[in-house]
């Protein structure tokens, strides 16, 4: 009988593993060092003024528990920061925090993948669920039908991801150009700071989606394709 969990899928996503245990080294290498260097502004004080100076004066800026739990909450029109970037005037607090700023930004433009994305939640929330809902059915009944719908679930869950890295990667961008454009940091130790820990973050967005894929590959080949009776055999 088939295995959900077994060593041959660690094998096959760990790329994906090794690049989100590296994004997430360079995540809190990146944050520690960015905060030693000094901003303009604080985070939510530079939060606010790249909002106004884009007329955004109805998107709030609040302080949120918990580490890294910086977000924007487009259904309550809020940029909400985390409180250690909420008050810290340093280019790793500012970076987050017009990062976040940018997807206001996004939303009041009615940036396309921004509005994709909106969309796909769902797919994203819901899909492994019922994939695996479908999966479990469909090998019971012997229905490749069901698991070819399963297998389309989750592929909901890809198509978030993919969707996702856009607007996350435009974001950092409008960040870094309008920290330094508004002179909130400086073009030199300040920008190149603020780079380094957007990246950082952008490469854990890149190892999810890079995870996700795999993950979708591996089911369809042990599923759909010829190994999966020789790896039955092995689990």
């Amino acid at each position: 009988m088939f295995h959900f969990f077994n060593p041959y899928y660690m094998l096959y996503v760990s790329p994906a593993i090794i690049l989100m245990l590296w994004a997430q080294w360079r995540i809190k290498s990146t944050y520690a060092s960015g905060m030693n260097v000094r901003a303009g502004l604080s985070g939510a004080a530079a939060a606010r003024h790249i909002l106004d100076q884009a007329g955004l004066y109805d998107v709030a800026v609040e302080e949120t528990h918990g580490h890294l739990s910086d977000h924007y909450d487009p259904s309550s029109r809020v940029v909400r920061l985390s409180s250690e970037v909420y008050h810290n005037a340093s280019a790793t607090a500012v970076g987050i925090a017009a990062h976040e700023v940018g997807h206001a930004l996004q939303h009041a433009q009615g940036y396309l993948p921004l509005v994709l994305r909106n969309a796909a939640v769902p797919a994203a929330q819901f899909g492994p669920m019922a994939f695996m809902a479908l999966i479990m059915l469909g090998m019971f009944l012997s229905s490749p039908k069901l698991i070819v719908v399963g297998l389309c679930c989750y592929g909901g869950l890809v198509v978030f991801q993919l969707v996702n890295l856009p607007v996350e990667f435009d974001a950092s961008n409008r960040a870094k150009k309008l920290l330094v454009e508004m002179g909130i940091i400086d073009e030199g130790e300040g920008s190149k700071a603020v780079r380094k820990v957007l990246g950082a973050a952008g490469l854990t967005y890149v190892a999810a989606t890079l995870e996700s894929l795999l993950t979708l590959l591996y089911y369809a080949s042990m599923l759909l394709g010829g190994g999966r009776s020789s790896n039955d055999d092995r689990a």
